[in-house]
């Protein structure tokens, strides 16, 4: 079977093992080869340790204001999933090519640098531009490097459009989110003489249960938004870690936890009412908390420019919807002010899981889309 230009492209993509935290500089050094070759010039912006990267290109008209193409090079861990296919290795199958990252969101990236090659053949009124940013599964860390870059910039793009997987519809909007650690101290003691200690699991136990009723109470009477699946903010536990042996009373427990939250909440007000809540149990066993990491949520109105702009080269029987993961979409419009909307091609449902894949089909409809939007640009 004959795969088009995008196919062919991430199949390349998906051999770079690109997981968060590690190097995939190889990655975007490939990436600038095949546009350096089109004469397209690309930025490339680096951590501080020089093996991780950004990538920011332009093609068209330099002072114009245009459509920013968004995505990240990074991929979730394969350890521990049971794989049919080799996760690196891109294998075809029944129209879909199978591999870690061809729908989160490697597809998307092979269909935008293709896009770039095209658009360069062409006269454009407006440029078209291609943002790559690394570590975004762990929260948004890389992009961050990339739009110290373009604050700096006299012109910034009419729209972002970010290519995570939505199956080619339109999202508008994602919750934000924030990453804490709690550090829980108690003392150590014998386990025979465990009333005589604080406990740190106990104080950790404790810091729970005020989540909890926080929880409860943002569901009953907290913001909503009907436009997602759990429509109000959450607080979620995923990690805890304490105690050494059964019995020694543990003077240390850590946990790590996030609040995602609508628009029209902040994460530092319902953190103050766990706070709140845990001291009427034992004030002085409340826990030190330190952000970890912490990215804005997206709210582009349904009815604006944008959206209307974006639609014109989709398909009419498209969708808007919200969506429950996050995105660099939220920093792109809070810190850049750029209109900023999620379409891309897969199905979320199937990313971060094994035998992650991308329908060929959904790989043509975004060569279609991106096409008209270069179109568009003329």
């Amino acid at each position: 079977m004959t795969l088009g230009r995008s196919a062919d492209l991430l199949k390349a993509l998906i051999a770079f093992p690109t997981i968060s935290c590690t190097p995939n500089l190889a990655l975007i050094e490939h990436v600038a080869g095949v546009l350096g070759a089109a004469g397209i010039a690309c930025t490339i912006v680096k951590d501080e340790a020089g093996t991780c990267a950004n990538l920011f290109a332009s093609t068209g008209p330099a002072h114009t204001p245009g459509v920013m193409l968004s995505g990240h090079a990074d991929v979730v861990p394969v350890e521990g999933q049971p794989w049919t296919t080799p996760p690196f290795e891109a294998t075809l199958r029944d129209d879909r090519l199978y591999g870690r990252g061809a729908a989160d969101m490697k597809g998307f990236v092979a269909c935008a640098v293709v896009a770039m090659l095209d658009a360069s053949k062409r006269t454009l009124r407006k440029p078209l531009q291609l943002a790559l940013s690394y570590d975004e599964e762990i929260g948004c860390v890389g992009v961050r490097r990339l739009i110290d870059v373009l604050e700096m910039s006299p012109v910034r793009p009419d729209l972002c459009v970010v290519g995570e997987p939505t199956m080619m519809q339109i999202a508008t909007g994602h919750k934000g989110k924030a990453a804490y650690r709690a550090v829980c101290c108690g003392e150590e003691g014998h386990s025979a003489l465990a009333p005589k200690y604080r406990n740190a699991i106990h104080v950790a136990t404790s810091w729970i249960v005020a989540m909890r009723a926080a929880q409860e109470r943002l569901a009953q009477h907290g913001a909503r938004d009907d436009g997602y699946d759990v429509p109000y903010s959450t607080i979620h536990v995923g990690t805890i870690h304490g105690g050494r042996a059964l019995n020694i009373v543990p003077n240390r427990c850590t946990l790590d936890f996030e609040i995602r939250t609508l628009a029209n909440d902040r994460a530092d007000a319902i953190l103050d009412d766990i706070r709140t809540r845990a001291a009427r149990d034992d004030e002085a066993a409340l826990p030190d908390i330190a952000e970890v990491n912490a990215y804005p949520g997206l709210d582009t109105h349904v009815a604006s420019d944008a959206v209307r702009f974006l639609e014109a080269f989709l398909p009419a029987d498209t969708s808007k919807r919200k969506v429950a993961f996050g995105t660099e979409g939220g920093l792109y419009s809070t810190r850049l002010s750029v209109p900023t909307l999620v379409c891309g091609p897969g199905d979320i449902d199937v990313a971060h899981k094994p035998d992650e894949y991308v329908a060929l089909a959904q790989l043509d409809a975004c060569d279609t889309f991106l096409a008209r939007l270069i179109g568009g640009l003329l």
